[in-house]
């Protein structure tokens, strides 16, 4: 817990509360490296973020949606859409391919049926079945966790509401602020 705390400068709240059962805590941390830092598929840093922010959404966690829409903010470099995502993902500036991703995600969140329509939702958009494994196991662990959670009423550390927002108004370009007809 040393080696996160210095490299981020504070020590997230789900360290701390999952230290409570070492066992689990080692257990936990194992599978999420496994899933999150998975280097194969098609599936970005940036794509699990949001899959657990909007799966995180849905289990109205506010924890794992201020922490993982910070991760988002910053893996994907774009605070705006973040926003847009914890407002309404299905009316943000999210690409086509980012949509059928995340509605593969709460099927599973919210164990649908899935048949092979949803499979051949995710292949438009270049996603194949090694691909949907991954997205169902972020899914999968993004839902236990966020029960988890919400089960203590745990509470994000205020570092993460800063993370990965420019800190200069200069640096954000606006677009005219017409409804789109």
């Amino acid at each position: 817990m040393e080696e996160i705390e210095n490299k981020r400068g504070f020590l997230p709240n789900i360290f701390k509360m999952l230290s409570y059962r070492p066992l689990e805590f080692r257990a936990f941390f194992a599978y999420y490296n496994i899933i999150f830092n998975k280097e194969t598929g098609q599936l970005s840093k940036a794509d699990k973020e949001l899959i657990i922010v909007v799966i995180s959404l849905a289990s109205r966690c506010p924890y794992s949606v201020v922490v993982h829409s910070a991760q988002y903010r910053v893996y994907s470099k774009n605070p705006v859409l973040s926003d847009q995502v914890c407002v309404n993902w299905r009316k943000s500036d999210l690409p086509a391919r980012e949509k059928a991703m995340l509605e593969f995600a709460l099927a599973i969140s919210r164990a649908d049926d899935v048949t092979d329509d949803h499979f051949r939702k995710l292949e438009v958009h270049g996603f194949n079945r090694e691909d949907a494994w991954d997205i169902a196991t972020i899914s999968a662990f993004s839902a236990m966790s966020n029960c988890l959670a919400n089960f203590v009423s745990l509470v994000p550390n205020k570092e993460f509401y800063l993370m990965g927002r420019t800190s200069d108004v200069k640096d954000i370009k606006s677009d005219p602020a017409a409804p789109k007809v």
